[in-house]
């Protein structure tokens, strides 16, 4: 099935850096080979072996309209025709904007840059310039970019404060990230108990993506804001993957919850590379020129990147997706766990709007250390067999998947279907990998 996308990879190996732009699209955690994708459309995905994928990576999030939805692609075509980057201000920028802030109270003002990883890293740099203060605390299995003072180990509950989880990222950098594990407010009161007054910020995923979907625990949130403003620190909440997927706004609507500031990226892009980070005036006012919070981007507010993420927003806001996507997302997990138990396979699972994860353990983890005991063994062998009958998921236990707009009932029976055979085989001792 897969001999062109070989090909290619054992081509690409000898001028791109292992092969691949990011590191999980090298498939080494399943023991595959990756796919070459040719082109995508709608709920579906072709790679250059000709093969169609119902498609569930959904380019990692953006695509929650679908890809190459018809009004984005004559939307950003229009614009294309009058240049690709002028380096100067646009009205799309605000345009933009403008929908950013209609759509989240917590953000009067946004700042547009190129990346989740921009957006993230200038967002901490903002808040430790309001606050003047060095430290930041994450959380275990939240990933906010690769920026250099994020990239800590996932450490035990009990590791304060951060190590390198890469060669490069100098001790000195990492040791102002403090970690604590998601849902364990009373883990993140004793580090402020020790640390607070030099703690400028908790930046959090309201719901965590890039660990499989867990979702807080209630009064989780709310306790995060609470500790914030007893100890005079920001509360930054990293909605890049969150941000109009799970509702028109973001997950803090659904939570409750009001940040001081916002990251957001992948939808506002409409598949276009695009992120920003916003907040109140008062915040977002210490940023250059206005202050002396320094950041800047070539390429940040691309005009047609804009216009993508202008067009995607309206059709979000139009079409009102979000019931159904909770709908589908919710019976995929329910039937898959149901499957599962007929074939004795250990197997749970999580859905919020558009997002689910399914776990292969027997209960739902509600952090990345409990994520870190699933069966990666059947993860890989569930991904190769689902491949092989034309599903296409991430290709890691530890993230999520999406479903988009053009996602259809028969897309998801579908899915169950082969899940089913999938399943079976694995109970019977077959192994794809």
């Amino acid at each position: 099935m897969f001999e062109k996308s070989k090909e290619f990879f054992s081509q690409a190996k000898l001028y791109i850096a292992g092969g691949v732009n990011s590191p999980v699209r090298a498939f080494k955690s399943v023991g595959l080979n990756p796919l070459f994708i040719k082109k995508a459309k709608g709920s579906k995905i072709y790679d250059e072996d000709g093969n169609e994928f119902i498609d569930y990576v959904n380019s990692w999030g953006p695509a929650v309209v679908g890809h190459a939805n018809d009004l984005v692609v004559k939307k950003t075509e229009a614009v294309l025709k009058n240049g690709f980057s002028f380096g100067a201000p646009t009205v799309l920028e605000t345009e933009l904007a403008k929908r950013i802030v209609e759509a989240f109270d917590s953000i009067d003002v946004v700042r547009f840059v190129s990346s989740g990883t921009e957006a993230a890293m200038s967002a901490i740099r903002l808040a430790r310039g309001v606050t003047r203060r060095d430290n930041i605390l994450k959380f275990s299995g939240c990933y906010h970019g690769h920026s250099d003072g994020l990239l800590v180990g996932a450490g035990s509950g009990a590791s304060t404060f951060g190590i390198p989880s890469s060669y490069g990222v100098p001790v000195d950098f990492a040791k102002h990230t403090l970690l604590a594990e998601y849902n364990n407010l009373d883990e993140v009161e004793d580090i402020f108990k020790k640390h607070g007054d030099t703690i400028a910020c908790i930046i959090v995923e309201p719901v965590a993506g890039n660990m499989g979907v867990v979702t807080p625990k209630i009064g989780f949130l709310e306790g995060l804001r609470n500790i914030c403003d007893e100890y005079g620190a920001l509360l930054i909440i990293d909605e890049v993957m969150t941000g109009f997927r799970l509702t028109y706004g973001g997950a803090q609507h659904i939570y409750g919850v009001t940040p001081d500031i916002t990251i957001l990226g992948k939808v506002i892009g409409g598949g276009m590379p695009t992120a920003c980070f916003g907040a109140k005036e008062d915040i977002m006012n210490q940023l250059s020129p206005e202050g002396g919070v320094y950041q800047a981007g070539t390429l940040s507010g691309n005009p047609i990147a804009m216009a993508a993420g202008i067009t995607t927003l309206d059709i979000l806001k139009s079409k009102k997706p979000y019931d159904e996507f909770k709908k589908n997302t919710a019976k995929i997990v329910s039937r898959a766990v149901g499957l599962a138990q007929k074939y004795s396979i250990p197997l749970s699972g999580e859905s919020v709007g558009s997002m689910f994860s399914l776990f292969f353990r027997e209960n739902k983890p509600k952090n990345y250390a409990e994520v870190s005991q699933c069966d990666l063994r059947l993860f890989s062998n569930y991904f190769a067999g689902m491949l092989e009958r034309g599903i296409y998921l991430p290709p890691s236990q530890f993230e999520a998947n999406f479903i988009t707009m053009h996602h259809t009932l028969s897309d998801v029976e579908n899915t169950l279907v082969v899940l089913e055979e999938v399943l079976e085989d694995i109970a019977a001792g077959k192994l794809y990998v």
